[in-house]
């Protein structure tokens, strides 16, 4: 038997999937944060780059400072407080 890929985005046919509505708009590509703003963390599976990790979805963050083309958020999970590097589509504005 050949034993089953654990890639980046296994187990995640539904949650990285977009409706056949859904359409491109380049507004959430070129939108600015500014530090000590918050954001959610919202995945776009149209864009591969820059994306991160889906067990962070929903998650709200503070951005932190801008790197290149992306943005460092810091998240809480738990007890702990993770560096997150995310471009700008799959952010969107808290609140």
């Amino acid at each position: 038997m050949v034993r089953m890929s654990k890639g980046f985005r296994s187990g995640t046919r539904n949650k990285l999937s977009k409706s056949k509505r859904e359409k491109f708009t380049v507004e959430r590509y070129i939108r600015k944060f500014e530090p000590n703003q918050r954001v959610v963390i919202h995945l776009d599976p149209s864009s591969h780059k820059g994306m991160p990790h889906p067990r962070f979805k929903g998650l709200i963050g503070v951005v932190k400072e801008k790197r290149g083309r992306a943005y460092v958020v810091s998240v809480k999970t738990g007890r702990k407080e993770k560096m997150i590097i995310a471009r700008p589509e799959h952010l969107k504005p808290a609140g």
